[in-house]
């Protein structure tokens, strides 16, 4: 399987435009054969907690009905994290929109990056579940952003079944040494693939570190983008090269029972 990662910028609050870039990627994610593309995290609002109370929108609206167009004219998935709203909740979430039009999984962020200057919890209000989708007889488990500071979810996705870690981010460029740390951590230990896109550009006072990557679950850099500048970067994805990893160290096999005590709480 063939996917892409759309490293991008968004204009916060411009909806129009940050949607017309997701037509963009999708369309040459399509010529270049990808099954699967995935971009960053609340692409539609940019990331502004003001700026999202104010323009999330229901499924019925706009940024939905357009990823579903994208998806079906350029007959490939999309994976993109969007800001929500429903009822008088918003919710930071991940949608999976199939190339037929059909909304395949919802995912909505648990832990919030609640500290300055982001502050999510002032507008954001967290999920409870972990969703797993599955797209050609592959699993992804579905993260964002600060997810990934927490190893006991990513693993918790793999020891459900997940065989791909996906991760929608805007991940802050003061933090770029522990996105190339966790994001390696999180494929090596997992023996996964993990696949994330981050922002580029600015937000206020937030600057984004880019460096969207494919690792193997060798923990090989598989494909990668720089810290700046948007980019269309594409990778394989190959069920055996797990397999292969897995068998010359079984480290799934070799848990405790006080390993499997931690994740159980």
């Amino acid at each position: 399987m063939k996917i892409g990662i759309a490293q991008m910028d968004c204009e916060v609050g411009n909806i129009d435009k940050n949607m017309d870039k997701i037509f963009l990627f999708a369309e040459k994610a399509g010529k270049r054969c990808c099954d699967i593309i995935l971009f960053p995290e609340m692409i539609d609002t940019g990331y502004n907690m003001e700026v999202i109370r104010q323009k999330a929108s229901t499924w019925d609206e706009k940024p939905f009905a357009l990823v579903r167009k994208a998806a079906m004219e350029n007959k490939i998935h999309i994976i993109c994290s969007l800001s929500e709203k429903s009822e008088d909740k918003i919710y930071n979430s991940t949608l999976v929109m199939s190339p037929d039009g059909e909304m395949l999984a919802r995912y909505r962020k648990n832990h919030l990056a609640d500290y300055p200057p982001l502050n999510e919890g002032s507008c954001i209000t967290p999920g409870n579940t972990m969703e797993i989708v599955e797209i050609n007889g592959i699993s992804f488990g579905l993260t964002i952003c600060y997810d990934l500071r927490f190893p006991e979810m990513n693993r918790s996705l793999v020891l459900k079944g997940a065989d791909v870690l996906l991760l929608c981010s805007a991940w802050p460029l003061p933090r770029l040494r522990h996105w190339n740390t966790l994001i390696s951590a999180r494929a090596i230990e997992n023996q996964v693939y993990f696949v994330a896109a981050n922002r580029v550009g600015n937000d206020g006072s937030v600057t984004f570190c880019g460096s969207s990557r494919i690792i193997d679950p060798y923990g090989v850099v598989a494909a990668s983008a720089s810290e700046e500048g948007e980019a269309l970067i594409t990778g394989e994805i190959d069920l055996k090269i797990i397999k292969r990893v897995r068998e010359k160290m079984p480290v799934f096999s070799h848990r405790t029972e006080l390993d499997q005590l931690t994740i159980n709480n």
